[in-house]
């Protein structure tokens, strides 16, 4: 492995284990797509209430616009979204999903797990897209943009549409500004990741808040592993002296259990931790 890759994968590490959370620049996806995709995103969240209402999700199925219902309640974020599987955006998903194979392939890496093995678990693995609208208000601090969490994926490539700040994670008992950077994504580490590091990668805590002044779009694409797959450490990173940290389960139970509790921190990743503190 010639130096370059490796002080690469060392960066990559580093970004993992200390924030959960990175910029990704250089990142190969064609910028004439983001910007049709851009384009279209605001001219929705540019349209009358009651056409996108037309969107609205059917009893039972989380797909669809307005607010997430999580846990059997209405959460209070003030935030806008569009919630859907990835049938359109056929051309920007395909991209990312060569992105994101790459991203677990560096991963896999730098945990030393077989590239093999990745790919068994998320190759044409299950992808999901949503778009939030925040709009401005005129008290900030009186609302929250999006509640503090960490996503159930393995990872999220998050695109913010019109370079308006409001990403915040948190280090140490502190929420940090994640600052702007044109033309990067932000990659977020999701709790699978964590799971499947056997704790080695912390999944990123994180929110969003809103602008007194200006509105923020942005574009989350979740990558999770295969239906098929199983969801737990790395076999090859447990033996005697690293015993697993968390129990294995189903894809299909592990989606069930998430998506049924209230949005918030590692719960669920907290109920799959075999020694809970």
């Amino acid at each position: 492995m010639d130096d370059k890759k490796v002080s690469e994968l060392e960066k990559l590490q580093s970004a993992c284990r200390d924030w959960g959370i990175f910029h990704l620049t250089n990142h190969g996806v064609c910028s004439s797509l983001m910007k049709k995709l851009d384009g279209a995103i605001e001219n929705f969240y540019g349209l009358p209430v009651d056409e996108k209402m037309k969107f609205a999700p059917q009893p039972g199925n989380s797909q669809g616009y307005g607010q997430v219902v999580v846990g059997g309640e209405v959460n209070s974020d003030y935030v806008e979204r569009f919630y859907m599987i990835t049938e359109s955006l056929e051309a920007y998903m395909e991209e990312l999903e060569k992105l994101a194979i790459a991203l677990l392939g560096c991963l896999a890496e730098t945990l030393k797990i077989d590239r093999e093995v990745m790919l068994k678990m998320y190759e044409k693995g299950m992808q999901s897209v949503r778009m939030n609208y925040y709009p401005p208000y005129p008290k900030p601090e009186l609302v929250t943009g999006l509640t503090a969490h960490s996503d159930g994926s393995a990872i999220t490539i998050l695109h913010q549409v019109d370079g308006v700040d409001g990403l915040q994670v948190k280090q140490d008992g502190v929420w940090i500004p994640v600052q702007f950077l044109p033309n990067a994504f932000v990659v977020n580490i999701g709790d699978i990741v964590e799971i499947w590091s056997n704790g080695v990668y912390k999944s990123a805590e994180h929110k969003v808040t809103v602008n007194e002044n200006k509105r923020r779009i942005s574009i989350g694409v979740f990558f999770n592993q295969k239906v098929e797959a199983e969801i737990g450490p790395a076999d090859s990173l447990i033996n005697s002296e690293n015993p697993a940290l968390f129990t294995t389960v189903t894809s299909d139970k592990y989606l069930k259990e998430f998506f049924s509790r209230k949005l918030a921190v590692n719960t669920y990743l907290e109920h799959m931790r075999i020694n809970k503190s």
